[in-house]
């Protein structure tokens, strides 16, 4: 989410009715407060729409996770086959697709475990929002109705006085941090180093895809 609708957020549930009437000049008391219901309501909306665009990222990411884990036990059943019938070519082809699905399920999982907690706090502030909406809906019926007591001499309180409803709302502090942070491992090889490097995994690669057939021989045999 981004962080300008967090500080919006943070601001909106942090005010006290009497502060949003007092940081409007010359205006109406109740059409101030009805502007910040909308506010609210125009926030929620875009909560809501990070919220399904959450949603969505984790079912791709839990549909891919699903895909490949099925993909692997597959290729398990097809390199038993290929040894079975000598193929060694195919078994080692098969491992080494395998061994990259393998690297990838770590990755699937955790985007998948971030999800769920950018859900979870985006579901937090739509209810942290919807609790702020009613405070202040209920605070506008009391502004309302005190406006109308006054209006009709009922209170006997003087006009300036109008905003004593108002100033009951106890002042609402907000308490929302979000920490998305993709952590990367930089390198520092050298234009010179770099070849050999690669050579030396790839060579490391094979010898794990050779050990891997070699123990599946082993397993198949026994």
């Amino acid at each position: 989410m981004k962080e300008g609708l967090i500080k919006r957020i943070s601001r909106i549930i942090s005010a006290s009715a009497n502060a949003v009437v007092d940081s409007v000049e010359n205006a109406t008391p109740q059409l101030v407060m009805e502007q910040a219901i909308r506010e609210i309501d125009d926030a929620i909306a875009e909560v809501r729409d990070q919220l399904g665009k959450a949603e969505a990222a984790k079912y791709l990411s839990s549909k891919t996770l699903n895909d490949e884990n099925t993909r692997h036990t597959a290729l398990s059943e097809q390199i038993e086959v290929a040894v079975q019938q000598g193929r060694d070519d195919l078994a080692e082809a098969a491992i080494a697709r395998q061994m990259d699905i393998e690297a990838q399920i770590p990755v699937l999982e955790k985007t998948i475990g971030e999800t769920d907690q950018e859900i979870a706090e985006l579901n937090s502030y739509i209810s942290a929002l919807q609790g702020k909406k009613r405070e202040m809906r209920d605070q506008l019926r009391e502004f309302v109705k005190a406006s109308e007591h006054v209006a009709s001499g009922a209170t006997g309180e003087q006009p300036g006085t109008q905003r004593g409803t108002a100033d009951k709302v106890e002042q609402a502090t907000g308490a929302f941090n979000r920490i998305l942070e993709n952590a990367g491992v930089p390198t520092s090889e050298s234009s010179a180093d770099a070849s050999k490097l690669a050579e030396l995994e790839e060579l490391a690669r094979s010898n794990r895809i050779k050990e891997r057939l070699a123990k599946i021989k082993t397993q198949t045999e026994a």
